[in-house]
């Protein structure tokens, strides 16, 4: 069995520190590095819910996409949620490592593997890693629509193909426009709406869409004419899982660790029901 140093090794090759933003909390949060790997948790939140399921799994490592401790802290006391995780990983010997911006831009990441789920084809990066002489890293991705749907259609889609949440698919611009080509950001996405328009693409979905930033890119009509879809947060970074899963699948493989990958199917978005107004638009 591998021990978690080398398994931390494989995954910052897959997803290097270096390559977070600067204002990001990745890699290991808790872990002995000389401690024995054998099964591998892989979730979207570091939150109770999924380490107990660690826990009855009876993995020895859980990575998660979003931090534990995004900003600083002073504490890790039971008397708090994230000191109860902390504690709850550490009683029960579970490591805990983290991949967020750096497996978003990473090839393949987070954009990568929700265009997958969406059966797009990638085309490139929507906002280039410029240290990346191949052209294949950075923020978000521009993918072909093959064959052309509508907005409304595209919506559907997105609705079958992603872990179901209360909010479903919105969708701002005209339902029957037709879409060729897309641009798809997991997470939180309104920031790239200069790049998104620059791209020329039929669509964008993401996620966390803000009334002002949206209202404001649909006004502009002259000059975006295309489609807003917002998913939820959480369903738009799950795909990533189970690719990263694929990919530690891989790499255990290659060199014989014999690790029991699993993907957790646990619904931690937080928004947990949903009552749509009478008589609003489909």
């Amino acid at each position: 069995m591998p021990r978690l140093s080398e398994v931390i090794a494989a995954l910052e090759n897959l997803w290097p520190a270096e390559r977070a933003e600067s204002w990001d909390a990745v890699g290991t949060v808790v872990g002995e590095p000389d401690q024995e790997v054998t099964r591998v948790l892989f979730a979207v939140d570091p939150v109770q819910e999924i380490v107990d399921e660690a826990v009855k799994l009876g993995a020895d490592l859980l990575v998660t996409h979003h931090p534990l401790y995004l900003r600083g802290t002073t504490t890790v006391a039971a008397s708090h949620f994230k000191g109860r995780v902390v504690h709850s990983l550490i009683k029960n010997d579970i490591a805990l490592h983290v991949a967020h911006t750096n497996a978003d831009t990473a090839d393949p990441g987070v954009s990568d593997a929700l265009a997958g789920a969406l059966d797009l084809r990638v085309v490139g990066p929507l906002v280039p890693d410029p240290t990346d002489t191949s052209g294949r890293r950075g923020l978000g991705r521009v993918c072909e629509v093959d064959p052309p749907m509508t907005v409304r259609e595209l919506a559907a889609r997105a609705a079958e193909r992603l872990p179901a949440t209360a909010q479903g698919i919105r969708v701002a611009g005209d339902p029957e426009a037709t879409v060729r080509t897309i641009a798809v950001s997991g997470g939180s996405g309104d920031s790239l709406f200069d790049q998104v328009r620059a791209s020329g693409v039929d669509a964008f979905l993401t996620a966390d869409l803000r009334h002002h930033p949206v209202s404001e890119f649909i006004a502009d009509r002259a000059h975006s004419p295309l489609a807003l879809l917002d998913a939820a947060h959480w369903a738009t970074e799950w795909p990533w899982c189970e690719l990263a899963a694929a990919q530690l699948d891989e790499i255990s493989d290659r060199h014989g660790w014999d690790l029991r990958v699993h993907v957790s199917r646990t619904v931690t978005d937080p928004w947990t029901s949903h009552s749509p107004s009478p008589g609003a638009p489909n």
